[in-house]
C-alpha cells in the first residue's frame, strides 16, 4: 500500500529526531511505530534535557529558600508558569499546577463541596458554589471518567442531580437535546473539548452559550484539545479548562487548570498545608490567593520546567501546523480504514469533525488480539475501553482499538498501520 507524501510544510523527519525514544527497536527488533498519543505523548530531547538541568544545577525547595539555588528554582518555576499561560492566553496567577488533569477537575469539585459543607457555618461563602438537593450538573456521554467520576462523587454528596447530553451514531453530541438538559437548575456544565475515544469534537460555543443563558459554571475537558490546535481561554469563554502536561510532549506528574480571576477568587481551597497559606494559628489559618491557595505542599517543579520547554517547543512549530499536519494524517487513517474490508470506526469519519483520535474494529476479533499482533510488528495503539465506558455502552463493545498520532508522526505509519490491519486479518484468517 503507497499513499502519497505530505504536503504539510514541516520538516517531520527532523521533527522525528528530536524524539530519542523514536529511535529505538521495540519486539522482534522493529522499529517503533508509535500510535498512541492520546494516552501519553512522547519527549522531545529539550524536555528531556530542561528537567534533567533543574535536578543537577538548580534543585532546591520552590518559595522554600532565600539562599541562591532556591531563588534559581522559584524563578524557574514561575517562568514555566508564565510561559504555559502566555500559551493559552491567560495571566500566570490563573494558572494551577495539578499533578494531572483527573486532579484538576477533582479540585473544581472539591470546591462546590467544600463551598456547601462550609456555608451551613460561614455566610461568608460564595452562595454561587453551594449546590441544593435537585441542583443539576450536566456532562455527556463522551466523558472520560475523570470528568464524570469526580462529578457523580459530587451529586451523591450534595444530592444534586446528574444529567448528560447523548451521544448520536455518528458519535458527536446530540445537540438538539441541550436545551431541555439546560433550564434554571443547572449549576455547572463541564464537557470535554475533544473525545478521547472518537475523536469528536464539540461545539464549544453552542454549549457555552446554553450554561451561561442560565449562569451555570462552564468547565472544559481540554486534555485531546490543548495538545493539538490553537487554544485561546479568552475565546472559549469558560470559567476554567484543565489538561495534562503528559500529552503535550511535557513530562508525566503534572496537570494544569486554567481559571477565571473571579472562580479562583471564590473558590475554597481542595488540598491544605504548607505552601498554601497566609497566616497559621492554633486557631485558625487563612490562606493565599491564587495561585498558591491551591498548591499545597511541595510543588512539581521540574516538571514545570519541563513541561515549560515542551510549550516552547511547540510554539516554535506553531500550533495550527500541529493541528493542520495532525488533520492530514486523520485523512490518510480514516480513508485509508474505511478501504479496508471488516473495519468499522466508531466516531465521524469526516476529518473537519475529529481530532486525530480514531477508534476502530476488526470484525470477529477482540481488540486485545488485534492490538498484541500490531505490537508483534512494533505498532503501538491502545485497547481497552480507554477509560470511557459509558462510551462503549454506547457503542455496544466491549473495547476498541485505537490509533492517535501527533507531531512525530507521519505518512509512513499510517501506512504501516493499515498494512498492519491487513495482516492482522491474514494472521487470524478472518475478514
Amino acid at each position: 500500500m503507497t499513499i502519497s507524501d505530505s504536503k504539510i510544510k514541516l520538516d517531520i523527519k527532523k521533527i522525528q529526531l528530536d524524539f530519542p525514544i523514536l529511535a529505538r527497536e521495540v519486539r522482534n527488533n522493529r522499529k517503533l511505530i508509535y500510535l498512541d498519543s492520546a494516552a501519553t505523548s512522547q519527549k522531545p530531547q529539550v524536555v528531556i534535557d530542561a528537567q534533567n538541568r533543574f535536578y543537577e544545577t538548580i534543585n532546591s525547595g520552590v518559595h522554600r529558600g532565600a539562599y541562591y539555588l532556591a531563588e534559581l528554582a522559584t524563578d524557574a518555576h514561575e517562568h514555566a508558569r508564565e510561559i504555559i499561560s502566555g500559551f493559552i492566553n491567560i495571566k500566570p496567577d490563573q494558572l494551577i499546577f495539578t499533578k494531572n488533569a483527573t486532579e484538576s477537575i477533582n479540585l473544581l469539585s472539591y470546591a462546590f463541596l467544600n463551598a456547601t459543607l462550609k456555608s451551613k457555618t460561614d455566610a461568608a461563602v460564595d452562595k454561587r458554589l453551594v449546590l441544593n438537593a435537585g441542583d443539576e450538573i450536566l456532562v455527556s456521554e463522551l466523558e472520560h471518567h475523570a470528568n464524570l467520576v469526580p462529578w457523580q462523587e459530587l451529586c451523591l454528596k450534595t444530592g444534586a442531580v446528574l444529567k448528560w447530553i447523548p451521544i448520536t451514531d455518528q458519535g458527536l453530541l446530540d445537540y438538539s437535546k441541550v436545551d431541555e438538559l439546560i433550564g434554571v437548575k443547572t449549576k455547572i456544565v463541564s464537557i470535554s473539548h475533544m473525545s478521547n475515544v472518537l475523536g469528536s469534537i464539540t461545539d464549544i460555543e453552542l454549549i457555552r452559550k446554553a450554561a451561561k443563558s442560565v449562569n451555570a459554571f462552564f468547565f472544559i475537558d481540554a486534555c485531546q484539545s490543548v495538545p493539538h490546535m490553537p487554544v485561546d481561554f479568552t475565546k472559549l469563554g469558560a470559567d476554567a479548562i484543565v489538561w495534562s502536561g503528559h500529552k503535550m510532549l511535557g513530562p508525566l506528574g503534572i496537570g494544569l487548570l486554567a481559571a477565571t480571576t473571579e472562580l479562583l477568587d471564590i473558590m475554597p481551597p481542595f488540598i491544605t498545608g504548607g505552601s498554601m497559606i497566609e497566616t497559621v494559628s492554633m486557631q485558625k489559618s487563612t490562606f493565599a490567593k491564587a495561585p498558591k491557595k491551591f498548591e499545597a505542599g511541595t510543588p512539581p517543579a521540574a516538571e514545570a520546567v519541563g513541561l515549560g520547554a515542551a510549550v516552547e517547543y511547540l510554539q516554535k512549530i506553531g500550533m495550527q501546523n500541529v493541528h493542520d499536519h495532525e488533520r492530514h494524517l486523520t485523512k490518510l487513517m480514516v480513508d485509508g480504514l474505511k478501504n479496508i474490508e471488516g473495519v468499522t470506526i466508531y466516531g465521524p469519519t469526516d476529518d473537519r469533525e475529529r481530532g486525530s483520535t480514531v477508534s476502530f474494529a476488526l470484525n470477529g476479533l477482540h481488540p486485545h488480539d488485534v492490538g498484541q499482533v500490531l505490537d508483534d510488528m512494533g505498532i503501538a495503539v491502545r485497547v481497552g475501553n480507554h477509560c470511557a465506558r459509558p462510551i462503549m455502552d454506547k457503542l455496544k463493545v466491549q473495547s476498541t482499538t485505537r490509533a492517535s498520532t501527533y507531531i512525530y508522526n507521519d505518512d509512513s505509519d499510517i501506512e504501516a498501520l493499515l498494512d498492519g490491519i491487513n495482516e492482522v486479518f491474514k494472521f487470524f484468517g478472518a475478514r
